[in-house]
């Protein structure tokens, strides 16, 4: 009996080891089948604004070998909606390798409602393969009035300069603060007549959207072309980026300062002139203003050969208005010792701001009293002829 007694007690023994054994054998085996599926994203928290759409990239680890998971939504604010996505198609389950192996496998895509409160709410998603290989993401989101990813749209030098026919270049940046990707659609208000362009930094083709990767920036390049006859004065820009989630906008201010440009000529463009030595010859000038602001104060000067006399009707103009003409008579005196040949005269308009001149080609033609004397003797020779041969032709 005793005997008996001891070998129960020794089986009893045994199979308690055994047991023992069996349970911490299997233990890991069966945290590892729960553990052995994770979900997570690089932003599980993150500040919105009421009325915006989000996305959630989501990766997903196996150490329990390749699965399939269900992906379903555990719990989600009263109002709010959102799905899974995955190679642009809605998806219900999405595959894991195994071995520890990373895969981003899909996207959570979550709308809040335009009337949500601000404060702090909880979104919990679940991927389940079965068998204990499960996982919850708990995603918080905090919606605030004004969101702290708000991004932005700057120019390092917003204000520039020049003169008419000035083409303008802006460098421009645009920040994308938001946990997720964002595409900007640009646009620009411009006066009639003017040129705008968007290129992203160190390219030359043109665009009309960008992309921005979240939590970044997007050099732009702003070229603006005003038209050739643009007024003088101060023009403001008005840029704009619209996302989907946000609108940036930014001003340019572009200054056009005035462009001076006179011109001289005569109202046929003829530059030459006949004269006569010690006489007189008048010639009218044309000069006009090709600019865009008012000349004052143009002045008129010459550059004649020695001993010619050069002199104006109006010496001095008090104010040209932009686009405007003026014709002046000019006299032009040859010394009295110039021999017959071309002769070159200047004539220049001028003040402080822009000149012009232009040079006159003057045929100077000498008068002798001996071929008007000439004449005189050869027309006394005709009536003497004349009174001879009719006193005594008939006879």
């Amino acid at each position: 009996m005793k005997k008996c007694a001891l070998k129960r007690e020794f089986t009893v023994v045994i199979l308690f080891v055994l047991a023992a054994w069996l349970f911490f054998f299997f233990r890991p085996l069966q945290a590892d089948a729960a553990g052995g599926l994770e979900m997570s994203t690089d932003y599980p928290g993150i500040t919105v604004q009421a009325g915006e759409d989000v996305d959630f990239d989501l990766t997903f680890t196996s150490t329990a070998g390749g699965l399939d998971a269900n992906l379903s939504i555990e719990s989600l604010p009263d109002g709010w909606s959102g799905y899974f996505m995955g190679s642009d198609s809605q998806i219900s389950r999405a595959h894991v390798e195994g071995s520890g192996t990373e895969a981003s496998a899909a996207t959570f895509s979550l709308s809040i409602p335009e009337d949500t409160q601000e404060g702090s709410y909880q979104v919990q998603l679940q991927a389940d393969a079965g068998n204990g290989a499960s996982d919850i993401l708990e995603l918080v989101i905090d919606v605030s009035a004004e969101s702290a990813g708000q991004g932005s749209f700057t120019s390092e030098y917003p204000e520039q300069q020049g003169s008419t026919g000035t083409s303008f270049t802006f460098d421009t940046t645009i920040v994308n603060n938001r946990g997720t990707d964002q595409s900007y659609s640009l646009s620009a208000e411009v006066p009639s007549g003017w040129q705008i362009g968007f290129s992203p930094s160190g390219e030359s083709s043109q665009v009309a959207s960008i992309a921005v990767e979240a939590g970044s920036s997007q050099g732009l390049t702003v070229s603006i072309t005003p038209p050739e006859n643009v007024e003088q004065g101060e023009y403001t820009i008005p840029l704009t980026a619209v996302s989907a989630n946000e609108t940036l906008s930014t001003e340019l201010i572009i200054e056009i300062t005035g462009t001076y440009e006179v011109a001289l000529s005569t109202p046929t463009g003829n530059l030459s002139l006949d004269a006569y030595a010690n006489s007189e010859e008048s010639f009218t000038l044309l000069i006009q203003n090709n600019g865009n602001v008012d000349l004052n104060n143009l002045t008129l000067s010459s550059s004649a050969p020695t001993d010619w006399e050069v002199s104006f009707a109006q010496s001095s103009i008090d104010t040209l208005e932009a686009g405007g003409s003026v014709e002046v008579t000019a006299y032009i005196t040859p010394s009295s010792e110039a021999v017959t040949g071309d002769y070159v005269t200047t004539i220049t308009v001028s003040n402080s701001e822009t000149s012009a001149d232009a040079q006159f080609r003057v045929s100077v033609k000498t008068r002798t009293t001996w071929g008007i004397a000439a004449i005189i003797i050869i027309l006394l020779l005709i009536v003497g002829l004349y009174y001879l041969f009719k006193k005594y032709g008939r006879r």
